[in-house]
């Protein structure tokens, strides 16, 4: 049994995920979990919400309401969407937690200790028509890099470059669009990253098994014009963690915050500690997740996320880390996303564009989006959504493939032998064949799934599934019923029974289905096939089963015109 740390892309609070959030962190990240859990490892898996900052506050006022009632009814609101998407975090924290506050302030105290943390005079830019200074984030103009736009403040999001404020052509306030910026004076403390930039590069180097994306992002970030700079990790605003050197006051920062994207990855290891004590646990049993002289040196950390999120994990939290000089750990491997387009142009939560997670689940259940989103997840290139493509999805994979296999199996069966798995015959040519095919089948799944590899994996299941209904053609049982029973009876039992392996191995992808399937099979085995033909033994002649109702209801002509047009504006 290995022990595995899994931790999603935290998702910040400013309102409801789209669906390209959910499928480039949380819900790839719920695969893998989900998979381990099955082969019988010790997981831990992670997620929070992203609460302070600009964006929270901004919220909060057009809510009108105070930013900390803000906050917690929108992590109540995250919580139970991901539930509905049945994301199996083993805990659902929160940036803003007292955990994270101490934890944030600990490492800003550790990394001011080791020469890590220097103060800089700085001018940043004020909006005198919002009265406050403006993150980065909030200063819109167009990339001096690639001309798009919309760049932000802090970072293209076109091509990931990293920009100061006043990098942008033409800026101007994102919350206004008021073009009266000025630039004040004040200080903030800054990590000096570029210190760390020889250890980072070589710690890139030893991940040979990373994604070409997560490299290739995070070199660049590390080598393009002047390298890695030093990043400031506080700002003059009133929502956040309070700037301390550990438990001390920092002076001159007085009325400061850590900045959002310093405390928020620290989150991931505050997370733990809430998950320790909700759960009643010591101190003691995150620190085997987190420290590696308490017992976390057996412990393989992956993370998910988008690409945008690269740089950030790939050096800054690294980089905070390293610079502890602590022994906490460093993550294994990290799983990047390209991005999932909506049928044509860009998914965007602030521009409301797209399908979002409350709406998916208003018009479907779970299982027919994560089938879709897994099965084309952005993993070596942008893909897209659209209608037409998630219609043709999950009625050919869904419904034509497994729903059918499991409809004709338990109908036929029940109208020939009655709903008990039928005695009589033994294994037969065909079944035998089937039986070494999905053997096959599985050790590529898990292969697949090992290495993260989604839509590979999902290609082999929806193989696997194909195989049952290809071997149900050649032995056509309805046909060997009319001059030999028992042949027909072998060969039903061997479909009955692999009905719950395609329970059992399809559990990652599409839970809910699988629950139905076992309960329509009157069993609760669901270890995983080590030995798929013992698998295919398991439920005995004799053994009572249910006729399901339809696992999978395909989606109409009608109903995909009619999302088509109900999506196609912009959610206010």
């Amino acid at each position: 049994m290995s022990r595995i740390l899994i931790t999603s892309a935290i998702p910040y609070i400013n309102g409801i995920k789209h669906l390209g959030n959910l499928v480039g962190s949380q819900l790839p990240a719920d695969l893998f979990a989900r998979y381990m859990r099955a082969r019988g490892n010790e997981v831990l898996f992670l997620c929070a919400t992203d609460e302070h900052g600009t964006p929270a506050e901004l919220a909060a006022a057009k809510a009108d309401m105070p930013v900390d009632e803000y906050c917690a009814q929108m992590h109540r609101t995250q919580a139970k969407l991901a539930a509905g998407f049945r994301l199996s975090f083993d805990h659902f924290g929160r940036s803003s937690s007292p955990q994270n506050h101490r934890l944030t302030q600990y490492f800003a105290g550790k990394l001011a200790e080791n020469g890590f943390v220097e103060e800089v005079s700085e001018k940043q830019v004020y909006s005198s028509a919002d009265g406050r200074f403006l993150p980065d984030r909030y200063i819109e103009g167009t990339c001096p890099n690639c001309g798009y736009d919309k760049a932000r403040g802090d970072q293209c999001e076109n091509c990931t470059k990293q920009l100061d404020p006043t990098d942008l052509i033409d800026p101007r306030s994102a919350i206004s669009g008021s073009t009266d910026l000025e630039v004040r004076e004040t200080k903030n403390l800054y990590l000096r990253q570029s210190a760390l930039k020889r250890d980072l590069d070589a710690w890139i180097d030893s991940k040979a098994d990373w994604p070409v994306l997560t490299t290739s992002i995070a070199k660049k970030w590390l080598h393009d014009g002047d390298g890695l700079q030093d990043r400031g990790i506080t700002r003059d605003l009133n929502w956040g963690i309070p700037v301390k050197k550990g438990e001390q006051d920092w002076p001159g920062m007085e009325g400061k915050v850590f900045y959002v994207w310093f405390d928020a990855p620290i989150e991931y290891i505050a997370c733990a500690a809430e998950w320790a004590e909700a759960q009643g646990k010591d101190e003691e049993d995150w620190w085997r997740w987190w420290r590696t002289d308490a017992g976390a040196e057996d412990v393989r950390y992956v993370q998910f996320m988008g690409k945008d999120n690269v740089p950030f994990h790939t050096l800054s939290f690294p980089a905070t880390i390293m610079g502890s000089k602590e022994p906490w750990k460093l993550v294994d491997y990290i799983k990047s996303f390209n991005y999932l387009n909506y049928d044509g142009g860009q998914f965007s939560t602030s521009q409301g564009r797209g399908v979002f997670m409350d709406q998916a689940l208003e018009i479907l259940p779970a299982d027919y989006w994560r089938w879709w989103l897994l099965s084309n997840a952005p993993e070596t290139s942008d893909s897209e959504f659209t209608w037409e493509k998630f219609q043709a999805g999950v009625n050919k994979d869904l419904a034509d493939v497994l729903g059918n296999f499991v409809s004709r199996v338990t109908k036929f069966c029940r109208s020939k032998f009655g709903e008990t798995i039928p005695e009589g015959g033994t294994l037969t040519e065909e079944g035998a064949k089937l039986v070494s095919d999905l053997s096959e089948g599985m050790k590529a799944y898990a292969s697949h799934m090992d290495a993260i590899d989604v839509r590979k994996a999902a290609a082999e299941l929806r193989a696997m599934w194909v195989a049952g209904n290809e071997f149900l053609q050649t032995a056509a049982p309805w046909t060997s019923f009319k001059t030999d029973p028992e042949r027909a009876a072998a060969d039903i039992r061997l479909a009955l029974n692999l009905i719950r392996v395609y329970a059992v191995i399809s559990a990652p992808f599409i839970p809910d289905a699988t629950a139905r399937l076992l309960e329509a099979m009157r069993t609760d085995e669901a270890d995983w096939p080590e030995d798929m033909q013992a698998a295919l033994q398991l439920l005995p002649a004799g053994h009572g089963f249910a006729v399901p109702d339809t696992l999978f209801a395909k989606i109409t002509d009608e109903q995909q015109e009619e999302w088509a047009q109900k999506f196609s504006g912009v959610r206010t």
